[in-house]
């Protein structure tokens, strides 16, 4: 079995892209015309119970995700690679990060989840946990989450996109692979070049989040503010995200080549 996927580019330098929570890859749909797809080669993977992988069942965990991703990357022949990922697909960069060790060439977390999780009070739960079938809920995160600062046209495309893209099930269970999961302890000190990349705008995984956890667990770790953006920076400063990215990418691509 292959996890569902999309090949984007034909550059020497492989790039798995995992998405969040909300949707699948096609959320990076924005900033795609922007990518050096001759520099680089990306596969966008979506997730069991997500896009292309909907059919597929599994256990919705983040270590499956990494054991998926890193399987692609096996039968793409990508030996060193790169890895994106947004919000739950910036926890799963660490955890592909400490399963592939130094497979890694880099790895670019969007507004990510830190590897200890998320913790919730009883209100934020009920919201978070509801929206598995409530579309109600998954626009108010949506609002919350890019500073309620964005069109209502853009809030109802997004909930639409994610209710189409998803599984009930799948949905409700990577809530817990990435609120609960902890595997701080495995990630700690962990060496793999980092560009963490919080939003300006999200309240919850704000910069002072990011200073507090990855910042101070990684000793390679670099920070970089998304300004304009919320969580969904892809969506918001595409250009800008996709030219950080890579040039982040490329230096630290080139510095292991050379090595």
């Amino acid at each position: 079995m292959t996890i569902g996927h999309t090949i984007i580019g034909s550059g020497s330098q492989g790039v798995l892209v995992l998405h969040g929570w909300m949707g699948d890859f096609t959320v990076f749909n924005p900033m795609l015309p922007y990518l050096d797809t001759g520099s680089f080669t990306y596969a966008f993977l979506d997730y069991r119970g997500y896009g292309r992988s909907r059919e597929q069942a599994g256990e919705h965990t983040m270590k499956e995700i990494s054991a998926d991703a890193i399987a692609l990357a096996d039968e793409l022949g990508w030996d060193k690679f790169h890895v994106v990922g947004h919000s739950m697909g910036g926890m799963a960069v660490q955890r592909v990060a400490v399963d592939a060790g130094a497979r890694v060439r880099s790895g670019v977390c969007i507004t990510p989840v830190p590897a200890a999780g998320v913790p919730f009070d009883e209100q934020g739960w009920g919201l978070f946990s509801g929206a598995a079938d409530s579309d109600d809920n998954r626009r108010m995160i949506l609002d919350i989450t890019t500073g309620n600062r964005l069109s209502g046209q853009w809030l109802d495309w997004m909930v639409r996109a994610s209710r189409e893209t998803t599984t009930r099930d799948a949905f409700a269970d990577y809530l817990i692979a990435w609120a609960k999961t902890n595997f701080l302890e495995e990630a700690n000190g962990l060496k793999t070049p980092l560009l963490v990349m919080p939003g300006e705008h999200d309240p919850a995984l704000s910069e002072a989040v990011i200073k507090q956890t990855f910042m101070e667990w990684y000793p390679n770790a670099t920070l970089h503010v998304l300004r304009n953006a919320g969580h969904y920076p892809m969506q918001e400063t595409p250009v800008h995200l996709a030219t950080v990215m890579e040039a982040f990418m490329r230096e630290r691509g080139g510095q292991q080549a050379a090595s």
